[in-house]
């Protein structure tokens, strides 16, 4: 890295062409995976939030169920005491004990009767959760073939590229290694400023190969002595000219 310095205008621009073109042909890769691999992500968190709400779900109704045993368990005793105040009510002294058995036999059959509303609500309320837990096991079941199928596309893609994708990060990250460090820093900045990821480009028919805006004549007359870093005014990709940028080869 020491001699990088020492390089001149043109090696500098020369470096960063080869870069350019080492790092289109990797966004051609990506172009041609294109949204898969977000859409794989998204759908693989789509999922498991789908499989975490049926978890939810399924922990709801085992609660539910719970209650309803709970429930039944209330009904048993109160069913229990009633015959055993029943039985009591036969040997009663007077009125007055009588009377407090059967408001005693009153509370518990409420009890059962309150139990049992309790228990045809719960039921209501798990055949409520089970057709959603049906309707969320259709939609990740559906989900899930659909990533499938995007996985499958996605693998095949990057098995026929990533032989040749590897070998491109490789050229790529020898060539950063022969860069100037401070036009590197502005080219990978301008890089992501534009989505076709294009930081040095040629002037073509008198224009910015970039955004094609016009180029002075005066301004193409230094680019072409490849004395200096040209910026272009409008977009400011690092501008060279074309014989310099077609004698750049990259295989």
């Amino acid at each position: 890295m020491a001699t990088v310095k020492d390089f001149s205008v043109e090696e500098k621009l020369v470096s960063l062409i080869t870069l350019q073109k080492i790092e289109s042909k990797i966004d051609e890769f990506q172009i041609l995976k294109g949204e898969l691999p977000i859409e794989v992500s998204d759908l693989e968190d789509e999922i498991q939030g789908l499989h975490s709400r049926q978890t939810r779900i399924e922990e709801e109704i085992n609660g539910i169920n719970e209650f309803i045993n709970q429930k039944k368990e209330a009904i048993k005793e109160a069913e229990a005491l009633v015959k055993k105040y029943e039985k009591q009510s036969t040997n009663v002294k007077n009125s007055r004990e009588f009377e407090a058995i059967t408001k005693e036999i009153e509370m518990q059959q409420l009890e059962v009767k309150l139990a049992e509303k309790h228990i045809k609500d719960a039921q209501e309320e798990i055949s409520d959760k089970v057709l959603t837990l049906d309707k969320a096991k259709k939609t990740t079941n559906t989900k899930e073939g659909v990533l499938k199928h995007k996985k499958d596309e996605l693998e095949k893609i990057i098995s026929t590229t990533e032989t040749d994708e590897k070998h491109f990060n490789k050229l790529a990250a020898d060539a950063r290694e022969k860069c100037d460090p401070r036009l590197l820093l502005s080219y990978d900045r301008i890089r992501t400023n534009y989505r076709n990821g294009l930081a040095v480009v040629p002037v073509v028919r008198d224009a910015c190969g970039g955004c094609f805006n016009a180029i002075p004549p005066q301004r193409q007359s230094e680019i072409k002595q490849r004395k200096k870093i040209i910026v272009c005014e409008n977009c400011g990709r690092i501008l060279v000219d074309t014989d310099l940028n077609d004698s750049v080869e990259v295989k």
